[in-house]
Parts: structure tokens; C-alpha cells; sequence
């Protein structure tokens, strides 16, 4: 897991550098380079566990970063400094999220993602990614870009460099996600329990670690439009471009348990989150206080100890 969080912050560093070399313009290098690569563990993890026959693994991390994302990220950034929502680009994503999540609910409503769902899935995802990125050059303001760029403090760096630590960085994300899942399955096996607990668990919270990084860097930095959107991005990604993927390498099917349980959370997690973005303060201002980021956190903890206990066979 380590090896996978330091690989994709190489991974980002090496190819951001690099495309900043070649003359991109820092909105694509915020929006391509950093969006995937911070979400670069996931796709990683759960394509690898989807062509090795571990379904249960190649969802639960998904879906269980969605929820890790929004609950245990945003809710203890929160905590830590309230989250101003200002930004018009924040506001279209969280209606838009709303909507990904309700079609990924509808598609696994069969216990399912087959390669036609996966193909519905990154069809989207492309029609977002380049809707958004024709909105970004119409306006010919590469400001979120370069925030963008700034979340994961990209330094300037010569090519040999920046070529270099983008292999190294591809080499081992995928050879520590290989290793990660192999040791997932194993823990699964040895314990007894589902691979499905093992992602929504500990494969979940360990790929949502350069989410975690980034969203406290911003905070820390007092730009907490990057914090939320940072949170909002990933879940869009996971939910389309990851489970698309996996889903497209070999179709999932999972029982009920996660769309009766992991998908309502997710769910609900997303509409709280749209609730409490925009809040009934007014037009044009929302915030993510401290009390509502600790509701975030303990959701997160009694979501967790469900998952603990369902091992245990004693579900609450």
C-alpha cells in the first residue's frame, strides 16, 4: 500500500512535468494528469482484481472509496478547517455526482455490471471529460488549472527527470497494486471473510490515501474549492472510469449485500453531501461546518464497525 500511494505521487509528479514540457496547457495538466493520477490506484487495483476473477475487491474499492471520500476525507477535513463552497464548477458536480450515482445504483440493480453497463459507464465518463475540458478552453482561463496543479505542489523539473520518475512511477503502480491485491485475497482466505469486506476496508482506505493527502494540502493552503472538488472529482471518476474499466475487463456480479447495503450508503453519503453543500444559507455561498464534517466522520466509523461486525456474524 505504501508502495502504491508513493508510486501515483511519482506517476503525477513525472507525467505533469513531462506534459507541462511538451507546451499542455495547465487546465488539461490539472484535469487530465492530476484527475487520474490521484485516482490512478483505484483504476489500477480494481482492473487487476476484475482480470483476476476478485469482483468483490474490483467494486468494494471502488464503491468504498466513494464513501471513504465523503465521509471519512471530507468529513475529517472539516473538522479540521470548515470547507467554504463557492465555485459555480463545484456546484454543477454535485447535481451532476448525484446523477452518476443513481445510474450506477440502477445498473447494479440486478446484482451486475456487465460489459454493457461498463461501455454506458465510460461513455459517459468520456462525454464529461470532454464536455468539461471544452468548457475549460471556451473560457480560456487556465486558473483551476493550474489550483489544480498546485494540489499535489507539481515542481518544475528537467525532462530526463520528469520522464524518469513517470516509468518508475507507472512500474510501480502497477506492481504494488498486483502485490495489494494478492495480499487482500490472501487476508480474505486467511480470515475467513468475503474480498468484498477486504475493499470496501482496507484496499479502500489505502487507495484513497493521495485523496486524502491532496484535500488536506489544499485545506492547509485555505483553498477549499480544491478540497471538495477534489473529493467530487474522485467519486466521479471511481464510480464511471473505474468500475468501467474493471467492468469492461471481465463483468462483475456481486450479491445483494452491496447494492441493498454499500450502494444505499454511497447514496446516501452523496445526497447529504449535496444537502449540506448547498445548505439554506443562501444563493452563491455554502459550508461545511464542523459539526456536520464530525456527522461525516461518525458515518464513516458506524459504517465501518457494520462491515467489521457482518465478519463477526453479528450484523447490527
Amino acid at each position: 500500500m505504501a508502495l502504491l500511494v508513493w508510486g501515483a505521487d511519482r506517476f503525477v509528479e513525472g507525467s505533469a512535468c513531462t506534459a507541462r514540457y511538451f507546451g499542455m496547457p495547465p487546465l488539461l495538466i490539472g484535469m487530465v494528469i492530476v484527475g487520474f493520477g490521484t485516482s490512478a490506484p483505484e483504476m489500477v487495483v480494481s482492473a487487476l482484481a476484475a482480470s483476476q476473477g476478485n469482483p468483490g475487491i474490483a467494486l468494494g474499492n471502488a464503491y468504498g472509496s466513494n464513501i471513504t471520500n465523503i465521509a471519512l476525507i471530507l468529513g475529517l477535513t472539516a473538522i479540521i478547517s470548515p470547507i467554504a463552497v463557492h465555485s459555480q464548477v463545484l456546484r454543477k458536480e454535485l447535481p451532476l455526482l448525484t446523477l452518476v450515482t443513481a445510474l450506477a445504483a440502477w445498473q447494479l440493480w440486478d446484482g451486475e455490471i456487465t460489459r454493457t453497463d461498463a461501455a454506458v459507464l465510460l461513455a459517459v465518463f468520456a462525454g464529461l471529460m470532454a464536455w468539461t475540458v471544452w468548457q475549460g478552453l471556451q473560457k480560456k482561463d487556465d486558473s483551476l488549472g493550474s489550483e489544480m496543479e498546485q494540489e499535489l505542489e507539481i515542481h518544475r523539473m528537467p525532462i530526463r527527470r520528469a520522464s524518469f520518475w513517470l516509468v518508475v512511477g507507472l512500474l510501480f503502480l502497477i506492481l504494488s497494486s498486483r502485490i495489494l491485491v494478492w495480499g487482500a485475497v490472501e487476508i480474505a482466505n486467511g480470515f475467513g471473510v468475503s474480498d468484498l469486506i477486504i475493499g470496501l476496508t482496507i484496499v479502500a482506505v489505502g487507495t484513497s490515501l493521495p485523496e486524502l493527502a491532496s484535500s488536506l494540502i489544499a485545506t492547509r493552503k485555505g483553498e477549499h474549492d480544491i478540497a471538495l472538488g477534489n473529493v467530487l472529482g474522485s467519486n466521479l471518476f471511481n464510480t464511471l472510469a473505474v468500475v468501467g474499466i474493471a467492468g469492461a475487463i471481465h463483468p462483475l456480479t456481486v450479491g445483494p449485500e452491496v447494492f441493498n447495503r454499500d450502494m444505499l450508503v454511497m447514496a446516501a453519503l452523496t445526497v447529504s453531501l449535496f444537502v449540506i453543500g448547498y445548505g439554506f444559507r443562501g444563493p452563491g455561498l455554502g459550508r461545511i461546518n464542523r459539526i456536520e464534517g464530525a456527522f461525516l466522520l461518525a458515518c464513516w466509523v458506524g459504517y465501518t464497525a457494520l462491515l467489521i461486525s457482518t465478519v463477526f456474524g453479528q450484523p447490527i
